[in-house]
């Protein structure tokens, strides 16, 4: 079934059905992706040790909002 297919079946859904469906859809985009964090993890560890060996200069957070 494509996805116009699926819209059309969700639109003749009871308001309380589609007030479901939509809390279930919403919260399915929520879940953690444990690869993601990882991933972020890693790339937090490389900048601080960068820093911490002076090949990377910190920005004042001022200036980043300032931006």
């Amino acid at each position: 079934m494509g996805s116009k297919e699926l819209l059309e079946q969700a639109l003749t859904l009871k308001p309380e059905e589609k007030a479901m469906l939509i809390e279930g859809l919403l919260n399915s985009l929520d879940e953690p992706d444990s690869r993601l964090d990882s991933l972020w993890a890693e790339e937090a560890e490389k900048r601080l040790r960068a820093y911490r060996e002076g090949r990377l200069q910190a920005v004042p957070l001022e200036k980043v909002f300032r931006a």
